[in-house]
């Protein structure tokens, strides 16, 4: 089954070719970020905009890519939610013209289900079961994955994202958008030990997680440091290497008891934040303690894509799940109360 996969929920547009049969065939990425990065974040109707401008030829350059031609579809994918609702409509309306055009099924699919998926796209796909950690810009999150649709929350942030909290704390430092990448380029050149941030509720048991204290915290001592002997460069990258290590031992930490937990012997790590060096590290390290094993997309799967779309789509649409004749575009979403597929759609992908 030949899907095209589209994603507009946020500031990048991607689109995908996908068949069930041969894996992924082609797919093209246009971000946004050079755009947003004068306002220093996402500025909503600018990114609708834009993803009315690059969708239709970013389809087109995937089609011919691959050697196809819009015909030769047999579903369409697109993301449905959670995401700015603006940009969502024009994925969804672009989806839904293109299948009524086509004749063929069109469906909506869950953003944060295709980062979950992400990594069955790589060479070794993990198994089911697992627990997936969720981190982004807009969601850090702790699930155990029976199967695509059999979802159970185990934690989640109750306040900032861990990726929200980096933007933050880049904007602190001076740093530009996205923050990620900067904290995690400027910590390389931090001093290991000169300041020792909070490792946000890891002293009580649960997997949840906050990451508002943290920025306070980060945003204290930024402002003593500048009142001191001033915020010189080598004092915002050991600030930004504290910062960075917190995170990834807070999220270490919860993935550990996560895994211990549920007696799951595979981890999944997901989302934009998941490309961070430190933190694949990291739960490499801890994951091999534990004799687990841990999974990721490559980078530039991390964040959003359209491959992660035509992938998880290709899975619902072959299991005759599709979208009535109205677009689907839900801003806010949880991802378990999503319908499961009760028998596996790819070979290798349960034990």
């Amino acid at each position: 089954m030949l899907i095209l996969g589209i994603e507009t929920s946020c500031d990048e547009t991607g689109v995908a070719l996908f068949d069930s049969e041969q894996g992924l065939l082609a797919h093209a990425l246009f971000s946004q970020i050079d755009m947003h990065a004068d306002y220093g974040g996402v500025v909503p109707e600018l990114a609708s905009r834009d993803h009315v401008r690059k969708l239709l030829p970013l389809c087109d350059q995937v089609l011919a890519q691959a050697g196809k031609v819009r015909a030769d579809l047999e579903g369409i994918a697109y993301t449905a939610g959670p995401g700015l609702v603006g940009a969502l409509m024009v994925g969804g309306s672009v989806a839904h013209s293109l299948g009524f055009a086509l004749g063929v099924p069109v469906l909506g699919v869950h953003h944060m289900e295709g980062h979950l998926l992400a990594p069955m796209l790589e060479d070794n796909p993990p198994a089911f079961p697992f627990v997936a950690l969720l981190v982004s810009g807009g969601h850090t999150q702790l699930v155990r994955v029976d199967g695509i649709g059999a979802y159970q929350m185990l934690g989640e942030s109750v306040d900032d994202a861990a990726g929200e909290a980096f933007d933050k704390a880049a904007k602190m430092l001076g740093l530009d958008y996205p923050g990620g990448p900067r904290v995690a380029a400027l910590a390389e050149k931090g001093t290991p030990g000169r300041y020792r941030f909070p490792r946000p509720m890891t002293d009580r048991p649960g997997l949840d997680f906050s990451f508002s204290g943290l920025k306070t915290f980060t945003l204290n001592t930024v402002s003593a440091a500048r009142d001191a002997d001033g915020l010189d460069d080598q004092t915002r990258a050991d600030i930004a290497l504290a910062f960075e290590t917190a995170v990834v031992e807070t999220l270490t930490i919860k993935c550990r008891r996560a895994l211990e937990q549920t007696g799951c012997k595979r981890l999944v790590i997901a989302g934009g934040v998941s490309a961070n060096k430190r933190l694949r590290a990291a739960l490499e390290a801890m994951t091999a303690k534990l004799q687990a094993g841990v999974f990721y997309a490559r980078p530039e799967f991390c964040t959003d894509n359209g491959a992660m779309i035509a992938y998880a789509g290709a899975q619902r649409l072959r299991a005759g799940q599709r979208d009535g004749e109205k677009i689907v575009a839900v801003p806010r979403w949880p991802m378990n109360t999503l319908p499961a597929i009760t028998e596996p759609r790819s070979a290798g992908l349960v034990d």
